[in-house]
């Protein structure tokens, strides 16, 4: 069994996710913590919420950071129109919940979880870093408790989709990210150079619907539709699965080759929030990445259909509601 906290900002790929690692049989989903990012951090936390009520996840869910690890950041809006108003696909999400969010912040409820399972816990992030580097800063040695961090972030050798440096989750909050990339405790990055070659398209969606013949998977078809329109003209009637990428690798890492090296973030300039490598056994001139920088990994190559199918095959494997 995987030991998982989901750190995310629901977000309609969030949510396609979600509903992976709830129903996945070797996903031991110990909580799930909310980011500001695809929504503000309200929103978001209310998604997180709507989902656990609807899908009828035990697992708590603890509201996390709404601004950027150095306070007042210059930030950016949530893209509603890639999500919509609501943040799912404007399926017109209730403002109020009669389910309430676990009472600590999202980094102690982190920083509580792995040290009350020490060497097990396997955070998925596939939103801003914060609530990662909030959780170091109060309490910087759960990098030696720590099973694994799986991101859904970045581009390496191709260009961001917010700016032609930057992927989202970083670009939102640089500075957290660096944090996250060069502490000590074991990273895989799942990035734009794997993730925009898994796209599901809506007759995939419709099937899952149907063969799982569920409420949660037509709430999970209803909730896609805005998003697969977002994607019109970039891909061919469909949605790239970012983040269920990011959860598929904690269950399926051989779908997945790696490449080794120390990361950082630009932080500032035209390039904010460009996630770059160095990869093991290159040399350079001496320079700032010189010294004791942990090599962690991103992820190069990807099987997309198989990825595809294993998401498929998740998700239709639980046919009651």
């Amino acid at each position: 069994m995987h030991k998982v906290i989901f750190d995310t900002d629901p977000g309609v790929d969030d949510a396609m996710a979600l509903l992976f690692l709830h129903h996945h049989a070797d996903i031991d989903l110990l909580g799930v913590t909310t980011v500001f990012g695809n929504a503000e951090i309200d929103v978001t936390t209310r998604n997180a919420l709507f989902l656990k009520r609807e899908w009828k996840i035990d697992s708590p869910v603890s509201r996390g950071a709404g601004e950027t690890f150095i306070p007042h950041r210059v930030s950016h809006a949530p893209p509603k129109f890639i999500h919509g108003d609501d943040g799912l696909g404007n399926i017109g999400v209730p403002e109020v919940t009669d389910v309430h969010p676990d009472p600590r912040p999202a980094h102690r409820f982190i920083v509580e979880t792995v040290r009350a399972n020490p060497g097990e816990v396997t955070i998925v992030a596939v939103g801003r870093m914060t609530n990662l580097a909030n959780a170091l800063k109060e309490d910087p040695e759960i990098v030696d408790l720590v099973k694994e961090i799986v991101i859904m972030g970045g581009a390496f050798d191709v260009n961001g989709n917010v700016t032609p440096a930057a992927e989202a989750n970083i670009h939102g909050d640089p500075e957290a990210a660096d944090v996250v990339m060069t502490a000590r405790w074991p990273v895989v990055v799942v990035g734009l150079d794997v993730t925009m070659q898994t796209v599901m398209t809506r007759s995939q969606l419709a099937d899952i619907r149907d063969a799982a013949g569920t409420s949660r998977a037509r709430l999970l078809f209803d909730l896609s539709q805005f998003y697969i329109d977002f994607y019109e003209g970039l891909v061919d009637d469909g949605m790239v699965v970012h983040d269920s990428c990011a959860c598929v690798y904690v269950v399926a890492p051989e779908l997945f080759k790696t490449r080794s090296g120390v990361i950082r973030v630009v932080c500032g300039g035209i390039a904010d929030g460009q996630t770059i490598q160095k990869p093991d056994g290159r040399g350079f001139g001496p320079s700032d990445w010189d010294g004791d920088l942990p090599s962690q990994k991103i992820c190069t190559e990807i099987d997309a259909p198989a990825v595809l199918k294993l998401i498929h095959d998740v998700i239709v494997s639980v046919r009651e509601d």
